[in-house]
């Protein structure tokens, strides 16, 4: 009997850890999983400012204002990681902080599409949040606060997501109300990603496959028809679908970005043109700072230097979903899927884009896209998924010492019996 009450109470500990670790000895970080997120930070940096040099000196500014800029981010945004990644992810798991991860993105959402006087209005799409001078995209948020909240609520009710009532519904009417937000923008990339987050958390939380089924296909037909009305509204997404199906057909107005995009990946051959050696850098291609970055590192890396990236962006996803896979519970086994889900998703929509594997939709790449808030968020990211990392070591060593320690007290206490009969 005492033996079952000391197993309950070490199982009460393992899934209760401190809010900080003070007095407990924490494990190791995932050391491969840290260095990858470091070589695509400091190879992204580096492209990025080749990318951006020609744009910021035509715009009458310092050739490495961007690169400058996106410095000083990742600064802020690898404090805020080594930050994350020494406090316990469980903080994230108390009811009040889950709910307002998802709430208070929404808040910012609703503020953005409803007060246009604190909303701020780029290339017809109305995303960025403007207070006090410092602009920054909710959705980007959003991301990180859905994926949380997710995590949350399916492993609260876990039992009961074979349900349609109590464990599905209510993840839909979350997903509806941020949806709704966000095509209100519109925003149409971020949809997207948010929506397949979601699938991914909802799938991997025990949701009964035949409504999974159900409604992927409900989905899909959702998408279609407001893809549709959205072509009615927004002439720029029918443009976008034209300039995919070919690139080529208008390529001095509509289809240019593309058309320049693809001529950049044409460029670079097997070894590309070396590093800061592009043309299409040079005003040709629009937007190279941001979500066709890639398309200068297939021009000055070559073939080889893009696969290299493209291997980086994999060992991150395998390796985040290795660390998911030893998580210490399933709210941990959810976050870590759904934070690395998220980068692999949108690196691969982005390079997708550039390549007109898919339409253009907007998707910057991770940590190679200029964009304070992006990267300093996804940065944050990668530091609960660190510290998930690190509690799977500490879960482990916690175990091997507790059972050190019954050996040690059963030993003594046959030692003392033996005594006592002698």
């Amino acid at each position: 009997m005492a033996e079952q009450t000391s197993v309950k109470s070490q199982k009460k500990r393992w899934f209760n850890l401190p809010l900080w670790q003070r007095n407990v000895r924490y494990g190791e970080v995932d050391v491969a999983f840290f260095l990858i997120v470091i070589a695509l930070l400091v190879i992204g940096i580096i492209m990025m400012f080749s990318a951006s040099y020609a744009w910021a000196t035509a715009e009458g500014k310092s050739g490495s204002f961007y690169a400058y800029n996106q410095i000083k981010n990742a600064v802020v945004g690898l404090v805020i990681m080594f930050a994350l990644c020494a406090v316990d992810y469980h903080v994230f798991r108390k009811p009040a902080i889950a709910v307002f991860s998802y709430v208070f993105p929404v808040i910012l959402l609703a503020i953005v599409a409803f007060v246009p006087a604190l909303s701020v209005t780029e290339g017809g799409a109305t995303r960025w949040l403007d207070i006090g001078g410092f602009n920054f995209q909710p959705s980007e948020l959003m991301k990180i606060g859905i994926v949380i909240f997710f995590a949350y609520f399916i492993e609260k009710n876990y039992d009961n997501m074979r349900s349609f009532r109590k464990g599905l519904l209510p993840l839909l009417l979350a997903l509806a109300i941020v949806a709704a937000l966000l095509i209100l923008e519109p925003h149409l990339s971020g949809t997207i990603i948010i929506t397949l987050l979601c699938i991914i958390l909802i799938f991997v939380g025990n949701a009964n496959l035949k409504h999974f089924l159900f409604l992927g296909l409900a989905g899909i037909g959702a998408a279609l028809v407001i893809g549709l009305l959205m072509m009615d509204s927004y002439e720029y997404i029918g443009k976008r679908i034209q300039s995919w199906r070919d690139p080529f057909s208008d390529s001095l107005n509509d289809t240019w970005q593309t058309c320049q995009s693809l001529v950049a990946i044409g460029s670079g051959g097997l070894f590309g043109l070396g590093l800061g050696e592009s043309r299409q850098k040079y005003l040709y291609l629009p937007e190279t700072k941001n979500d066709f970055v890639f398309s200068i590192v297939c021009e000055e890396l070559g073939f080889v230097g893009a696969v290299t990236v493209v291997l980086l962006f994999m060992l991150l996803v395998i390796r985040g979903y290795q660390i998911a896979t030893h998580a210490p519970d399933k709210f941990g086994m959810l976050l870590a899927i759904g934070l690395t889900s998220h980068i692999g998703l949108q690196a691969f929509l982005n390079i997708a884009v550039v390549s007109n594997l898919f339409p253009n939709t907007g998707i910057s790449l991770p940590f190679f896209s200029y964009g304070g808030t992006a990267l300093i968020l996804q940065l944050a990211e990668m530091g609960i998924v660190l510290n998930i990392s690190r509690t799977r070591y500490h879960v482990g060593k916690k175990r091997q010492r507790s059972t050190a320690a019954e050996g040690e007290l059963q030993e003594t206490g046959a030692m003392q019996q033996q005594e006592g009969i002698a």
